[in-house]
């Protein structure tokens, strides 16, 4: 592994966004994150995937985002040069994101705002390095 690997937050973008606001009858919602990554040896980037979803106790879903975040490496050409702090500290990067936009849509459609809690998202890091492929 190449020690001097450094990183950074280049661009995010939300490709899909789903809110069904009638399927909002209590504040008791299962929230899921699905993260997955695409590594572009070629390029030295990185595309961190996060499936956002929030669904009620009877399983009818409220929301559902899809967002890529992705990150620039300098001195990685493979996936072992990727230091495994990244993949923790890439999701804690783009998190505040998330977390804003799904703020902003709900209350732009004239609902009261969806506040995502600050959630500790470490328990991430393992689905996101299996969920992992190289292009």
């Amino acid at each position: 592994m190449n020690k001097d690997v450094a990183f950074k937050f280049e661009s995010y973008q939300f490709d899909k966004v789903s809110i069904n606001f009638q399927n909002l009858s209590s504040e008791n919602l299962n929230i899921n994150f699905k993260p997955s990554g695409i590594f572009k040896k070629d390029e030295s980037e990185f595309a961190l995937s996060i499936i956002f979803t929030a669904d009620t106790e009877e399983n009818e879903q409220f929301i559902e985002v899809h967002s890529v975040a992705v990150f620039k490496f300098k001195n990685a050409s493979s996936l072992d040069d990727i230091p495994s702090f990244f993949y923790r500290n890439a999701i804690a990067i783009f998190f505040p994101y998330l977390r804003a936009f799904v703020s902003l849509v709900s209350n732009q459609a004239n609902h009261p705002a969806f506040l995502l809690p600050t959630l500790n998202l470490s328990d991430l890091e393992v689905p996101l390095k299996e969920n992992t492929t190289i292009v």
